[in-house]
């Protein structure tokens, strides 16, 4: 496709959105800099400065030690509830928001493994994919080493992800806990949430997700998926800002005889007797360890708001569209260049980010940050484009793609 017909094409596309003018919601979009890395890290919408600043001088300058008493206790509970409700396709009372990521992941393996395991001590293994993103791999071996379970490794092409088959073949009736990425986060793979679960299940093994690369981003219906557990976190696509906590969810049926490690006051059944032997709290109270992080939780909200406002089937339709447009892109002025696509092509199997391949995108990537075009680099020899559906614009796409090209051309 000739450039000419590409920048027609991206403004065609820019016209025609229905999701355009929320980019104007976020701190950033209206400068030249070209921004591929909503994937690792959201733009602050511009509703969150000022929340964050009434925050401070209303509720904490305000109301002091009164807050907890008057909404903060509740908001790891209310946000985590909305983050279920908005992107999760969880009914309330089975989502929170705790600690970080591999806290969170560590949280719930480690219960997950110990009630398999106590249940039936043949259940010993933890099935996981070798190309799952480092945190996930490295929990896994220190709580195998830590319980005396076994690591089953599911190889997979790392241009794709951890299919039906892959797992029908790696579990059994041994698989304890299978720990699954709904979308890779090398690729960009989107597995089949309903399908793996299924598989899972019927070798009695329970399923934790790692919701990191889709929620806010693809549609999840972890209830109708009859997923058991889930963990995601809230700074890529939810916007919540760097280092952000990540939220957790746990299917009601498992919240009364799942026990979480890392007993906390804030985990107990009452929080304020400050009792001499620890009772876990009921429902998702039990999750908690140490105290909530109000200040880190609030930014989230105004990108639940847009989410809300949008819906997730809009946000996942434009996220085809901007993906779909990224690899026509590639296709005209990459692959001349001999950029290979590391991402599968059909949408259906993709999430919200695709991946280039070639030996120079190390350099490439660094001489693009020079020039405010951020993507990330993924070895090996990876580029990865993420493009966020509320704050990324196909002209935006087009810009980057075209810097890219420049990149490449120089570095070769």
């Amino acid at each position: 496709m000739p450039h000419r017909s590409l920048r027609d094409a991206a403004a065609r596309a820019d016209a025609a959105d229905p999701l355009a003018a929320h980019r104007d919601a976020f701190v950033g979009a209206e400068t030249s800099l070209v921004y591929f890395d909503g994937n690792s890290l959201g733009r602050p919408p511009r509703a969150t400065a000022e929340r964050l600043s009434r925050f401070v001088s209303e509720e904490w300058g305000g109301r002091l030690i009164r807050g907890w008493d008057e909404s903060w206790m509740d908001l790891p509970f209310a946000i985590g509830d909305r983050i279920g409700r908005v992107a999760l396709g969880a009914a309330s009372g089975q989502t929170v928001i705790g600690d970080s990521t591999t806290v969170l992941l560590y949280k719930l393996l480690r219960a997950a493994l110990d009630f398999q395991m106590a249940a039936d001590p043949e259940r010993v293994e933890i099935v996981v994919g070798r190309d799952d993103f480092p945190t996930d791999r490295y929990l896994v071996e220190g709580i195998a080493a830590e319980r005396g379970a076994r690591l089953v490794w599911v190889d997979v092409d790392t241009t794709r992800g951890v299919d039906a088959d892959l797992l029908d073949a790696a579990v059994s009736r041994r698989t304890a806990v299978v720990l699954l990425s709904h979308v890779s986060y090398r690729s960009g793979f989107l597995a089949d949430g309903d399908e793996l679960t299924a598989i899972a299940h019927r070798a009695g093994a329970l399923v934790l997700w790692d919701l990191c690369h889709s929620a806010g981003s693809v549609p999840v219906e972890l209830d109708a998926w009859g997923a058991d557990l889930a963990v995601g976190c809230t700074y890529k696509y939810l916007n919540g800002g760097p280092g952000s906590p990540a939220f957790a969810y746990v299917a009601a049926r498992h919240q009364g005889v799942l026990a979480q490690p890392v007993q906390g006051w804030m985990g107990a059944a009452d929080v304020f007797s400050m009792g001499p032997v620890y009772r876990p709290a009921d429902g998702m109270r039990r999750f908690l360890s140490g105290t909530p992080p109000v200040l880190a939780m609030i930014a989230m909200q105004d990108t639940l708001d847009l989410l809300e406002e949008a819906g997730i089937s809009a946000v996942r339709e434009k996220s085809i569209a901007l993906t779909e447009f990224a690899l026509r892109a590639s296709d005209a002025l990459l692959t001349p260049l001999g950029v290979r696509l590391a991402s599968p092509r059909d949408p259906a199997e993709r999430g919200g980010h695709v991946t280039l391949s070639h030996p120079a995108m190390r350099a490439v990537t660094a001489r693009l940050w020079r020039q405010d075009v951020i993507p990330d680099y993924r070895d090996p020899h990876g580029l990865r484009i993420g493009l966020s559906p509320l704050s990324t614009s196909f002209a935006e796409t087009l810009t980057g793609l075209e810097a890219v090209a420049a990149a490449v051309r120089a570095e070769s």
